[in-house]
Formats: structure tokens, C-alpha cells, sequence
């Protein structure tokens, strides 16, 4: 990875926690700040063969190894549908099972991947340059998996270092995170990540919009505007899609993506309506006129029960039909 590509913001950190000493970090923050870049440029730095206080130099062959994802040295702890989505390999026979169709990639982090790195970590470096876990998102850690961790975690053998990686920090054990040192990711300026997003393509109107649409995380919404069925216009046209009715302006949107839209939707208005700034749209992409606030707070119930089974839908057409229903529905109370 070019140390260059980093986000300004997310290089100051790296150069920040290079400077201080620990065997263990806990980057925690809402998601779309850079977590999984930060842990990534920390772990290339601490295993780079020529590494300077800002980072890997990115041309050695420890960080061409990390590149391809073959390091010997490093361990990396995803739940398999993260792994196989960023295209890191798993352990043979995780695969074999896959490919055998015994079962699917697990969402959560397996406790029998997490022995493989404690047999990992009692082993000698190959490199001479120590050794690493990353672990991303450490919250994907069920409590088994957690309790298997804490021994190596307080007592690592040898020279590993760990960093976990969180959106979700709250949802670790407590033990887990007593055993870190802790980092609270950088929320950067907004003209600085305007700057970033223009620079990575997106014109400025489209960087404002798609930067609202984050709630001014320009990770996330950098990703998003990459995402299928996810633009600025799109997203501006959200609203007025719902009040209508229209189940068009969420076609091919992953049935997740399309009730987090709407919480962000449902939020924002409901912030209009008690006279509060909205935070995920422009004011005036919104309905203007007084709604019945029990039948947005009733909506907001649908959604947050609705999230609850977005993964395993019985009917995803159906499901979003009524998704859009249950919208129109609350943006055209009266109140």
C-alpha cells in the first residue's frame, strides 16, 4: 500500500501511534473513519524491513508480501464473508467445508480461527521482524472467541503485537478491551475531507452531498458513492422517491443498505419536525410541512424491527415493498 494514498488525517494518526509503545491497540470509532487502514498501515510499519516514524516504506518485500496477502509473519482475524470479500485466503480446511457446501462463510470471527493464531503467535518469527495479529471487526468476536484471545492478548509470547480494529467498541469484553491501549479515531475537518473526496474524483457538489449523506465520514462515503445503485443524485432524490411511494429508488439496493437508508431518512426528518438540523440530508431535499410525529416514531419502530431480519428476508421484494410502504405512509401523515 502506497503510504501516499492514506488519508491526511489517517497518515497524522499513523505517525502518532508509531511513536508510542504497547503490544496492543484497540482502534475504535463509528465506521467509515479508516480504522481498517490505520491497523493496516500499523502492521506494514511494524513489519516493514526499512520503516521510518511515518510508516512502511511500501517497496520492501515484507510490504509486498502483506500486498498479496502471503506474509508469514502476519496474522489476519475477519470473519470469513470479510476475508473472502478483501480477498485474504483462509485456512484450507475453512475452505474445503465452504466449497464442499457443509456450510457458509460465517459472519462472525470462529473461535477455531482464533487458535490458529495463538499457535501463530507462539511460533518464531520468520522474517526476524516479529510478528502481528490484526483483527477487524473485533467486535465480530463471539465470546468464546473473545475468552480464547485473553491469555496472549495480556501475554503475548515473543515479539507480537496486536491491533483490533472496531466500529463497535462497546459490544467487546470488557477484558478484551482492558488488555489495550486505546485509540479514538480522528473525526477529520470538513474541508479537509472535501479535499479528499474531490481529489478521489467526485465533483464538489457530489463530495458535499455524499459527505452528508456519511454523516461526515468521507470513508464511508467515498464507498458508497462506489457502491452499486449509490449516488449523489440518487441520494438527493431519496426523499421525495418515499413520499410518492416509489420502490424504484431502491431497486438493487441490498435490502441492509436500503433500511439504513431509510433510518437515515426517518432520523432526519423527525429532527426537521422538532425543529433540530438534519444531519444525513440537505434541508431542502425534505419534507417542509408539520407530519404526525407517532407516525414517524411508529415508522422508526417498523425500521429498527425490519433491521433485525434484513439478513435472512423470506421474500427481499416483497420486504422492501413494504418498506417503502411503511415510508409513505409516515411522509404523508398529517399531523
Amino acid at each position: 500500500m502506497d503510504l501516499s494514498a492514506l488519508a491526511p488525517w489517517i497518515s497524522r494518526q499513523v505517525e502518532t501511534l508509531l511513536a508510542q509503545r504497547g503490544h496492543a491497540w484497540l482502534l475504535q470509532g463509528p465506521s467509515g473513519l479508516g480504522q481498517l487502514e490505520l491497523a493496516d498501515a500499523l502492521v506494514r510499519t511494524w513489519l516493514c524491513d526499512a520503516p521510518t516514524p511515518q510508516g512502511a516504506c511500501g517497496q520492501c518485500v515484507s510490504c509486498h508480501a502483506i500486498d498479496v496477502h502471503t506474509h508469514a509473519d502476519l496474522a489476519v482475524l475477519m470473519p470469513e464473508t470479510v476475508m473472502i470479500e478483501r480477498g485474504w485466503p483462509l485456512s484450507e480446511k475453512a475452505q474445503a467445508d465452504i466449497d464442499d457446501k457443509k456450510r457458509k462463510p460465517s459472519r462472525e470471527i470462529r473461535v477455531e480461527s482464533m487458535r490458529g493464531v495463538i499457535e501463530f503467535a507462539q511460533r518464531t518469527s520468520g522474517r526476524g521482524r516479529g510478528k502481528a495479529v490484526l483483527v477487524y471487526p473485533a467486535e465480530r468476536m463471539n465470546q468464546v472467541t473473545a475468552n480464547a484471545l485473553l491469555k496472549t492478548l495480556e501475554e503475548p509470547p515473543g515479539d507480537v503485537r496486536f491491533v483490533l480494529a472496531s466500529d463497535a467498541a462497546h459490544l467487546l469484553l470488557p477484558t478484551i478491551r482492558s488488555r489495550c491501549l486505546t485509540h479514538v479515531m480522528v473525526w477529520p475537518e470538513h474541508a479537509e475531507a472535501m479535499a479528499w473526496l474531490t481529489g478521489n474524483g467526485l465533483s464538489e457538489q457530489d463530495a458535499q452531498t455524499m459527505l452528508h449523506a456519511a454523516g461526515g465520514r468521507p470513508a464511508a462515503a467515498l464507498a458508497a458513492t462506489t457502491a452499486a445503485a449509490s449516488n449523489a443524485k440518487s441520494w438527493k432524490l431519496l426523499p421525495k422517491a418515499m413520499v410518492k411511494g416509489d420502490v424504484g429508488a431502491l431497486a438493487d439496493v441490498p435490502l441492509p443498505e436500503a433500511i439504513a437508508r431509510l433510518q437515515k431518512l426517518c432520523h432526519d426528518v423527525i429532527a426537521m419536525q422538532v425543529g433540530a438540523s438534519p444531519r444525513f440530508f440537505a434541508a431542502a431535499d425534505l419534507p417542509t410541512r408539520p407530519l404526525a410525529i407517532s407516525a414517524l416514531t411508529r415508522w422508526w419502530g417498523q425500521l429498527v424491527q425490519s433491521a433485525r431480519s434484513a439478513d435472512h428476508p423470506l421474500n427481499a421484494g416483497l420486504a422492501a415493498e413494504s418498506l417503502v410502504s411503511s415510508a409513505r405512509e409516515a411522509l404523508n401523515s398529517k399531523n
